[in-house]
């Protein structure tokens, strides 16, 4: 879960990669548009950013504010060694 930064680290077990693995990411569904990406990743752990943007309506055109630091959301991630 993200902290108040919007941000969480996962941590792999001591030698489960030799390099940075693949990580793909899933984030559970909430209210408005949510954007995840991998801000740090090693042999050891991933960190992960997430923001939040909610929508917003300028002369009829929807368009989307700008995106802050999204706290407590739940960042699911599958790693996989690269070969």
């Amino acid at each position: 879960m993200t902290n108040s930064s919007g941000v969480v680290t996962f941590t792999w077990p001591a030698g489960a990669f030799l390099m940075p693995p693949v990580v793909a990411l899933a984030v559970q569904a909430g209210d408005g548009f949510r954007s995840a990406r991998i801000s740090a990743n090693t042999a050891t752990s991933t960190t992960v950013t997430v923001l939040a943007a909610s929508g917003v309506t300028l002369l009829g055109i929807g368009v989307l504010a700008a995106g802050a630091p999204a706290v407590g959301v739940t960042v699911h991630a599958t790693a996989t060694a690269t070969p």
